[in-house]
């Protein structure tokens, strides 16, 4: 596998154009959590809305013949229901918001594939994934004892599986890949914000910290779709084997 052309990479900026001016509008308005509405959900998906159109705008034909950019389409779907129930955690859908994200890692990690395998990568990411429990342990209780610990455990097989294909140099290199590793960083920079703000102790400037890695990481994940893992012709052979 080879990198992908300059030019192709620049090609993808202009499609992203209305996810950034609404992660824009969303920091702007910086509608108060206190008063969830629908005007603030429709706000805080936009941007995640976008990407769905980003995806979109490379030919309806293109998702349906690349299985794994189907998954990550579908993941920004599950997505945007996951931020919308998040608005309204407080009000007792915090848990609901939580399985749509865990719907949204299983896609993603099944979107990046098991091969290469990257055993040690995966044995690094166990052990993180094990101390991230350990410090939230303590303030955690009733079902949110085990819902937190599996959802830290899938959110950590999704960074598995994004760097375990993460080659810097040599002829494997793909730009795309590079996004799907920072991406899935992100993503758990992220949700870990969120976890100790919940049940450990106030993080200062959370809210921003949260939208601004999750944004982040959505749009690299995205990108990390467009040079696809495997058309569907490959994805048939490899069952096949």
């Amino acid at each position: 596998m080879s990198t992908l052309p300059t030019w192709k990479v620049k090609s993808e900026g202009p499609k992203l154009v209305p996810f950034f001016k609404a992660t824009c509008v969303y920091f702007v308005l910086w509608l108060p959590s206190s008063s969830p509405s629908w005007v603030s959900a429709l706000i805080k998906c936009l941007p995640i809305f976008c990407l769905w159109l980003f995806l979109l705008a490379h030919g309806l034909g293109f998702l349906l013949t690349h299985p794994s950019a189907t998954r990550i389409f579908v993941g920004l779907v599950f997505s945007a229901l996951g931020d919308a129930f998040l608005i309204w955690q407080d009000q007792g859908y915090f848990v609901h918001g939580l399985l749509m994200f865990a719907v949204t890692h299983m896609l993603y990690a099944s979107a990046f594939g098991m091969r290469p395998l990257a055993l040690r990568t995966g044995l690094v990411m166990a052990v993180l994934s094990g101390l991230c429990y350990a410090l939230l342990y303590p303030g955690l209780s009733g079902a949110f004892t085990y819902l937190v610990g599996v959802y830290v455990a899938l959110i950590s097989f999704m960074g598995w599986r994004a760097m375990a294909g993460l080659r810097l140099v040599g002829a494997a290199w793909r730009w795309t890949e590079l996004a799907a590793g920072s991406g899935a960083l992100l993503f758990i920079i992220s949700d870990l914000t969120i976890a100790l703000n919940k049940f450990c102790f106030p993080v200062p400037y959370s809210r921003a910290l949260i939208m601004s890695t999750y944004y982040a990481a959505q749009m690299l994940i995205a990108l990390s779709a467009v040079e696809s893992r495997e058309p569907v012709e490959d994805y048939r052979l490899s069952k096949a084997n």
